[in-house]
């Protein structure tokens, strides 16, 4: 019997049965035990789960009136609302697939989700529809999209909220003010309020277990992000598996900050909740004020988070006057949790942070710690119905307990592989005892008490405030650059980031006079926040191998020295 079960809470199975279901018939199934009980509450405004689920069978309606067939693919592209839970099961309930875009993505990065996962309809707010189309009216007409649907913020919730609910003042000029109107080129532009009257009769919902579901993308060690395909099954073994394991009921208050575009906030935080019944308080962002309002009023009983949120919220000034006696469990990951941190949570609600460890590929957690036994610092025990070893990444051997070597994972929550890229889901997957492993680029070990610990990263990648960032991604968007000749992107240490990006950079001959923040401000405008360069270095030259390639290593072993 593996170490970990000795530590596995006792109240539930080592291996749960995924249902044969969809995803949109917990929504469908939970509409009809609960119709009138609160699914969501957006800035004060609370929709139930007999109301949700109308809403999206008259989404779903008006996705088929567009053409929208089964296994195609529409790209979903806002910030938490209530109008994304909607469009999200709008989307699965047409026997579509959701292909969840980071709203920080600007029109260059954008191009790619369209052309690559082939969508020819996205829904999305006003707020972002302008660099959407300017993404796809910059496509040949054969790759543009042919339909937008597009949602005013104020369609979820109402403009006067007061009390604990209030957006902050800061907000409101993004949540209220005017767009400008976002046009097609080669489409149609739809107003949301149309698409949710829809009266057209919905399509028979056929898909289920085995059929395509979702489709994030992940970024790598090549450069362009890649789509992970998740099925039905992958996506719903974690829904119902993390709902377990937070001890979560239909009476669970679930505050849902992390963003559900992301693989945690989608799968953990979202699927989970509408799979239990539980009431799902949404936050467009974070806030640490109105965080701590929504916890006190609600009673927020679950909280999944990345810790810089944890630490931000206990240093509010206004921290006593909030209520978190009503948390049960609050977990999370992305990046390590302090330990100073997790002590004094223990020490003042009797909460222990549970970290998780999981990745796009894996549909979220593949680790976490158990809540009656968690270890700080540490990934967890393999997840529910998961198999994990550490093997090395030479001989693709098991190493023993104790030495380092890549993670690997087998379980129902894996992904099928990455879409239309056969030869990069070969590479990912090994076969170990007869059974098919996904390696995970991480490496770790297990202690004697069989709780996996990251060690280091056999893949580049930068963990930013728990956003992943891939240096290959950063480069290729940076060789845009008139002034660029060469880029090396390395990461750097960051007081509150964790790590933040940095770019060594070679300048183009006669480009000397660029500066350093000509090409941070060039950054910004042209990829997303989190990946942007915060740090630039210019150098000479930068190192190479014999075969001619930047030794990335070696600059950022430097780094690290310095």
């Amino acid at each position: 019997m593996p170490a970990h079960y000795a530590f596995w809470p006792t109240r539930l199975p080592h291996s749960i049965t995924v249902p044969v279901t969809s995803i949109w018939e917990n929504l469908a199934i939970n509409a009809k035990r609960y119709p009138d009980k609160a699914a969501l509450v957006f800035l004060g405004r609370t929709t139930t789960y007999g109301q949700l689920c109308a809403g999206t069978e008259r989404m779903a309606a008006y996705l088929h009136s567009l053409g929208v067939k089964k296994g195609d693919r529409v790209i979903l592209l806002m910030q938490n609302t209530s109008q994304l839970v909607l469009a999200h099961y709008a989307i699965l309930r047409a026997n579509a697939v959701v292909v969840p875009v980071n709203p920080m993505n600007l029109a260059e990065e954008l191009k790619h989700y369209i052309t690559d996962s082939g969508a020819k309809v996205a829904i999305t707010s006003a707020d972002l529809a302008l660099e959407l189309a300017k993404a796809s009216n910059t496509l040949p007409q054969a790759d543009a999209l042919e339909h937008m649907v597009v949602t005013q913020f104020a369609d979820g919730f109402d403009a006067n909220v007061q009390g604990p609910d209030a957006p902050p003042e800061a907000w409101r000029s993004w949540l209220l003010g005017e767009r400008e109107a976002a046009l097609l080129s080669h489409g149609t532009v739809h107003p949301w309020v149309k698409a949710v009257a829809c009266t057209d009769a919905e399509p028979p919902h056929t898909v289920g277990r085995d059929d395509l579901a979702i489709l994030p993308y992940t970024s790598g060690t090549t450069g362009q992000p890649k789509g992970c395909m998740h099925l039905h099954r992958s996506i719903n073994h974690n829904s119902v598996a993390g709902a377990l394991w937070g001890t979560g009921t239909h009476e669970s208050v679930v505050l849902g900050v992390v963003p559900m575009f992301h693989i945690t906030g989608m799968v953990s935080v979202l699927h989970s909740a509408i799979y239990m019944g539980a009431t799902l308080i949404i936050m467009p962002r974070w806030d640490r004020e109105l965080a701590g309002r929504l916890i006190s009023h609600y009673q927020v009983t679950s909280w999944t988070n990345i810790p810089t949120m944890v630490i931000d919220l206990l240093a509010s000034p206004n921290f006593a006057s909030f209520d978190l006696s009503s948390l049960k469990y609050i977990g999370g990951g992305g990046a390590a949790m302090p330990q100073a941190v997790a002590q004094r949570l223990l020490e003042q609600y009797g909460l222990r942070f549970c970290e998780g460890y999981g990745l796009t590929e894996t549909a979220a957690p593949s680790h976490s710690n158990p809540p009656d036994h968690p270890k700080q610092q540490c990934l967890g025990i393999p997840f529910m119905s998961t198999d994990a070893r550490v093997i090395s990444p030479d001989t693709l051997e098991e190493v023993a307990q104790g030495e380092s070597g890549e993670i690997v994972v087998n379980g129902p929550e894996v992904f099928e592989g990455y879409w239309q890229r056969p030869e990069a889901t070969e590479d990912a997957f090994m076969v170990l005892d007869g059974k098919r492993f996904f390696r995970t680029g991480d490496l770790g070990r297990v202690d004697e008490e069989g709780y996996f610990f990251i060690t280091d990263r056999l893949k580049r990648m930068i963990n930013a405030s728990g956003f992943k960032v891939w240096p290959a991604e950063v480069e290729s968007l940076m060789f845009r650059h008139p002034s660029i000749q060469e880029a090396c992107v390395i990461s750097a240490k960051d007081a509150y980031r964790g790590e933040t990006v940095k770019a060594v950079v070679v300048l183009r001959a006669g480009h000397e006079a660029t500066t350093a923040e000509d090409i941070l401000e060039w950054c910004r405008i042209n990829m997303a926040v989190y990946k942007a360069p915060r740090i630039v270095q210019f150098v000479q030259a930068l190192p190479k191998s014999g075969s001619g390639k930047v030794m990335w290593r070696m600059l950022q072993e430097q780094e690290a020295a310095a």
